[in-house]
């Protein structure tokens, strides 16, 4: 599904204060495969993300999805493949908007913003059927401004939005650094049912080592723009979060 080939990223090249981001990356990511990614403060976790969403170009290498080569494709181009979610949740919605209507121009993510699809009742009902499955009350209140909305049920909402229009791969930015500990827990159990149900490749950069353990079909671990470890399937499973600690030691 996405393939990274010899990528580097340099920032400030040239300049005394240059800094290699990514160095020499290789990478293949499977259709529907949940790859968590980890590393220390500057280890290229969030610059790798950017490469993959199309926020920034690599200096050399290439990046394909699907087979398509999208190495110098802006992120509204990717946009047919990819959905993302930040870790701001002011990040992602329109907060003067209503929950009806940000779900609405989410419907459009990759259309022209057209009258394609309009708030009739079927597209009502439906929005509120989604938003029920959240559990959070929030189905009869779709004409609220979503500004209103505490941080976990933006994100909540946030993460239904982004299945709401063509999405394959899911890239979640440290989506629950802003929240508290209730709402961060629910947040990624609504963003790994969406992964399975709707059979998303997903990646997921996170600081927090037991959401690392708990989640995902795969980790990596970052550090100086590389990869140092690289865990999938059993191996993934079985580890411990003392061993995810001793990573780090």
């Amino acid at each position: 599904m996405i393939n990274l080939s010899d990528i580097k990223k340099t920032f400030n090249t040239g300049k005394p204060n240059q800094v290699v981001a990514i160095d020499k990356l290789n990478l293949q990511i499977n259709a529907g495969e949940f790859v968590v990614i980890v590393g220390s403060n500057g280890s290229g976790k969030t610059t790798l993300l950017n490469l993959v969403a199309g926020n920034i170009i690599p200096n050399s290498g290439s990046i394909t999805i699907e087979n398509n080569n999208v190495t110098r494709l802006p992120e509204y181009k990717r946009s047919k493949w990819i959905a993302r979610i930040f870790q701001n949740p002011l990040l992602g919605t329109a907060a003067d908007l209503s929950i009806i209507d940000n779900f609405r121009l989410a419907a459009l993510r990759t259309q022209s913003k057209g009258l394609a699809i309009g708030k009739n009742a079927q597209f009502k009902a439906l929005v509120r059927d989604k938003i029920a499955t959240l559990n959070m009350g929030l189905e009869d209140k779709i004409e609220q401004p979503i500004g209103t909305l505490s941080g976990g049920q933006r994100q909540a909402l946030t993460l239904l939005m982004s299945v709401m229009d063509t999405c394959k791969i899911l890239l979640l930015d440290e989506p629950t650094a802003a929240l508290d500990p209730r709402s961060a827990e629910n947040v990624l159990r609504i963003a790994d049912d969406l992964i399975k149900e709707y059979k998303l490749t997903a990646v997921l950069v996170t600081h927090n080592l037991k959401d690392a353990g708990n989640y995902g079909s795969r980790i990596i671990q970052m550090g100086e723009g590389q990869i140092l470890k690289d865990v999938a399937g059993e191996e993934k499973y079985n580890l411990k979060q003392n061993d995810l600690y001793d990573w780090f030691g």
